[in-house]
Parts: structure tokens; C-alpha cells; sequence
């Protein structure tokens, strides 16, 4: 049974940082890029991060870019998102996902395999 558990969400000023991690569990995570979403009350489901299964390339939505950073350890079969300068409309739900290495466009969710339940970001001005 595939498991991601997401953790480290919370209440934040306007300004502050957050780092979220995801533990992955029933797959070979080795097989799967992973990435971070999230989906705003009202808003469709946004892409935010995504790193390969090397890790070694990484790719982030526009409103993330030199804020956030997303890393993984396969050893520990892990993904974070280090977020800073966070602001109040990062405000969300954040989902970690697995896709499949092999599909395309590691941007959209449909393309993901396995989701977690979620870990909710709240930043206050």
C-alpha cells in the first residue's frame, strides 16, 4: 500500500519560512519524481515543485521561483519543500505527489500517481 505523509504545515507571519516534508512509504520511490501542489478554498489544484528521481533536476511554478526549494533523500525516502519569504497568498493545502519517471509533464496533476492528504499553510499579514 503506497503511503505519502505530508508534515510541517502551519501558521506563519507574512515573511516567514516553513519546510514540509513528505515521507513515502510502499513504492521504490528510486522510480518516481516527486512532487509539491497545492489547492487554494475555491482554486483548482496548482503545481508548485517537482524534482527528478535523481533528484538532480528540479522545476518550480513561477510564484515559487528563489522562494521555495524542494529536495529529496531517496535513503530515506523523502521529499521536502523549504519555502521562505513566504507570503499570504501561498496560503493552502500542500499535497505531495508521486509521478511515475517515466511520464510527461511533471507540472500537472493528472499525471501523478499517488497523493498525500495534505498539510495546511497558513500565512498571516
Amino acid at each position: 500500500q503506497v503511503q505519502l505523509v505530508e508534515s510541517g504545515g502551519g501558521l506563519v507571519q507574512a515573511g516567514g519560512s516553513l519546510r514540509l516534508s513528505c515521507a513515502a512509504s510502499g513504492l521504490i520511490v528510486n522510480f518516481y519524481n516527486l512532487g509539491w501542489f497545492r489547492q487554494a478554498p475555491g482554486k483548482e489544484r496548482e503545481f508548485v515543485a517537482t524534482i527528478s528521481r535523481d533528484g538532480g533536476i528540479t522545476s518550480y511554478a513561477d510564484s515559487g521561483k528563489g522562494r521555495f526549494t524542494i529536495s529529496r533523500d531517496n535513503a530515506k525516502k523523502m521529499v521536502y519543500l523549504q519555502m521562505n519569504s513566504l507570503k499570504p497568498e501561498d496560503t493552502a493545502v500542500y499535497y505531495c505527489a508521486a509521478q511515475f519517471y517515466a511520464k510527461n509533464d511533471a507540472s500537472r496533476p493528472v499525471q501523478y500517481d499517488y497523493w498525500g492528504q495534505g498539510t495546511q499553510i497558513t500565512v498571516s499579514s
